[in-house]
């Protein structure tokens, strides 16, 4: 007997009704939060994996990272950073048995101002996922929004066909700077936009269409879709729920796994706030930026120079502490 699509709809949680509207994923290096909310991609950064990795059930692929290191050989550091490496592969090929897409593995953010060491440490981790029978199209190669990182995703997507999701996007020019370079996604991050206006302005709180993140992606995917460029926008770190459904009808959105156990909780009605039709009657206007007027644009915005340069010290830590628990 079929259901009306009435009452699917009062039967739907909100994480369900999402899912028919934007590609959920899921925002963890825990594989059981993947199996519990079967997202169609998954996404890891430095942070992630090292609290994954501090976790009794995932002893097994440190151990094996560590001997992988050890067998390369090399000074201590190089040792290190191969079992690093390997690490974050072993992590990526875990979750990738869970998952029916792709899944994001980040480049280490102390290499976010060198643009020929993001595209030799890319190519290294793709090399790596080789190894264990993953080939490149399953795999978001994660680099920092800087200009460096987005010219290092500008090759590696053109010459190397590695596709790249630009992260820790705070401004408007990087996410200008994204498209035309032609990368595959960008993650532009809610709740860190939002932590900011919070802590340096005089409202600390915000209805979630006000919520300064949630109007930064808005803008960014009517840019995106009025002026027809393929790359994703996938908004991220979020803080709550309200910012999640704010956003439904981006193309994707990744989600932690504290959120999406809250949103399948919920049985709200979702209807879409962002579409192609409406972005494309917007009126914002086509711009170009080459490296200084990129610069100067991203300068001009405050909360994004600061996000941007905390983001790269915190993901640059946590690759720091990882590595000393490789040690």
């Amino acid at each position: 007997m079929s259901v009306s699509p009435v009452k699917r709809q009062k039967m739907e949680s909100a994480l369900d009704q999402l899912k028919h509207h934007t590609t959920v994923v899921a925002d963890t290096g825990d594989f059981n939060a993947i199996d519990e909310y079967k997202p169609l991609d998954a996404t890891t950064n430095p942070s992630l994996i090292l609290a994954a990795a501090q976790m009794p059930a995932y002893q097994k692929l440190v151990d094996d990272a560590v001997a992988y290191g050890k067998k390369l050989g090399g000074s201590e550091e190089e040792q290190i950073k191969n079992a690093s490496d390997k690490l974050f592969v072993l992590f990526g090929a875990e979750i990738l048995k869970r998952i029916p897409g792709r899944v994001s593995t980040e480049v280490d953010a102390r290499l976010s101002f060198d643009k020929e060491g993001m595209i030799q440490r890319a190519r290294r981790l793709i090399d790596l996922y080789k190894e264990v029978g993953v080939g490149k199209d399953r795999i978001l190669i994660k680099l920092s929004s800087t200009w460096e990182g987005i010219q290092a995703g500008r090759v590696l997507e053109a010459e190397y066909g590695i596709h790249c999701n630009m992260t820790l996007l705070f401004s408007f020019a990087q996410a200008v700077a994204c498209a035309e370079a032609g990368v595959t996604l960008i993650s532009p991050f809610v709740g860190r936009i939002l932590d900011w206006y919070v802590a340096n302005g005089d409202k600390k709180t915000y209805e979630p269409s006000e919520d300064p993140g949630v109007k930064s992606v808005t803008k960014i995917y009517n840019y995106y879709k009025k002026f027809g460029y393929k790359t994703i926008v996938m908004g991220a770190s979020f803080r709550n729920t309200g910012q999640i459904k704010a956003l439904t009808g981006c193309d994707y959105l990744t989600i932690s796994p504290k959120l999406l156990a809250e949103l399948s909780k919920e049985h709200v009605k979702l209807t879409p706030t962002l579409s192609v039709k409406e972005a494309q009657a917007c009126d914002l206007e086509k711009m170009h930026l080459d490296e200084k007027a990129f610069r100067w644009h991203h300068n001009e915005d405050q909360m994004a120079v600061e996000k941007l340069s905390d983001g790269i010290r915190r993901f640059a830590a946590d690759a720091v502490k990882l590595e000393r628990m490789l040690k």
